[in-house]
């Protein structure tokens, strides 16, 4: 028996948003000497959403920190499922001003979900230290400019760069509540 099935006939797709069940999707570079760079989140889906174009003034925007803390940075909610419609998968980009480092403090985990962090605009000669792990076990490890790293649920995420960069988040899970997390308690991470 011969399956026809397609990339997206089960999984929903963020390029921040292409719903289930779409069979065409290109991708192409305007410049050989300047290409394009893509970075998708992928998740299962169990049902289909119409594709919608999430433009910059659609999104939720929240501004976040402070100087004092060294953690003041823009946030914005693309596919949340405020935004659009979707099954599991949500994704957004923060970005840290200048001045700033840290990206996720208080640390944080999720129940019911798990996260990637897409780290860019890392300066060539800068680094962010990602760091992971159970609150009381955590580990780090040093991320640069267009690289990715997974927190499952269990695993707190949080990072601190050298400068100011970006990111974006993607989570996936059955809980679409963006902000069901359970903070860690800064002056308790081991």
């Amino acid at each position: 028996m011969l399956l026809n099935l397609f990339f997206l006939d089960r999984r929903e797709l963020g390029i921040i948003y292409i719903g289930q069940g779409n069979i065409n999707v290109e991708f192409f570079s305007d410049s050989d000497e300047n290409p394009a760079l893509f970075y998708l989140n992928l998740t299962p889906a169990h049902k289909a959403f119409p594709t919608k174009k999430i433009r910059k003034n659609d999104v939720e925007t929240i501004e976040l920190g402070s100087p004092d803390t060294a953690n003041a940075r823009t946030l914005r909610k693309y596919i949340v499922n405020s935004v659009v419609d979707v099954c599991q998968l949500q994704m957004g980009m923060t970005t840290i001003k200048p001045g700033s480092s840290w990206n996720t403090m208080p640390a944080h985990v999720h129940d019911r979900r798990m996260e990637v962090y897409f780290y860019f605009e890392v300066h060539p000669d800068q680094a962010v230290c990602h760091f992971m792990g159970e609150p009381q076990e955590t580990r780090h490890i040093w991320m640069g400019n267009n690289q990715a790293v997974i927190s499952p649920s269990w695993s707190i995420h949080s990072g601190s760069g050298t400068s100011n960069y970006s990111f974006v988040w993607g989570m996936a899970g059955e809980n679409l509540d963006y902000g069901d997390m359970d903070h860690c308690k800064i002056n308790e991470l081991k």
